[in-house]
């Protein structure tokens, strides 16, 4: 399934839709304003909140965190000895699982795998519409909102790291 975004996900406070393949409104990504830290919640069409994202504010590395009803599902922050310098690591909250993220995030042309497996690849060729991007969930039974969430949290992330330098 293919999920279409438009690229504000950087502004704290801002909320925008993400829409399926046929326009429908399927996600609503709720920037919260006012807040010491970085934080989003990711909503399902009817206002429910389906993962609350955040930004860790004492870690040595910049990481998010993506939390389900209260508890730590994801961690995300930059591969530590990776030559690639757009390369994430995810790992989930049970402790063996971990995503890989790399590609060219800031251009919105990466993929996230897991176990050498392609899970969902992130991509602005597909689309002709401006500051929009795609994330293609590749597996059936793969969660969509994390994935998105993953998305969101390793753009913002290189986003920051281009900022501070």
């Amino acid at each position: 399934m293919r999920y279409l975004v438009r690229d504000r996900i950087l502004g704290i406070g801002d909320d925008y839709w993400i829409e399926d393949d046929r326009g429908n409104k399927v996600f609503l990504v709720d920037g919260k304003a006012m807040r010491l830290r970085d934080t989003f919640e990711l909503k399902d069409a009817g206002g429910r909140v389906l993962v609350d994202i955040r930004r860790k504010m004492f870690a040595v590395r910049d990481t998010m965190v993506i939390e389900r009803d209260g508890e730590p599902l994801a961690t995300i922050r930059r591969k530590r000895l990776s030559l690639l310098r757009n390369h994430y690591r995810v790992s989930l909250a049970d402790g063996s699982t971990e995503l890989d993220v790399s590609g060219r995030i800031l251009d919105r042309e990466f993929a996230v795998e897991y176990d050498g497996e392609l899970l969902a690849v992130v991509s602005r060729r597909w689309l002709h519409v401006r500051e929009t991007y795609g994330v293609d969930v590749v597996r059936e039974d793969a969660d969509p909102a994390l994935l998105i969430a993953v998305a969101v949290c390793v753009i913002h992330l290189a986003q920051k790291e281009r900022e501070d330098g």
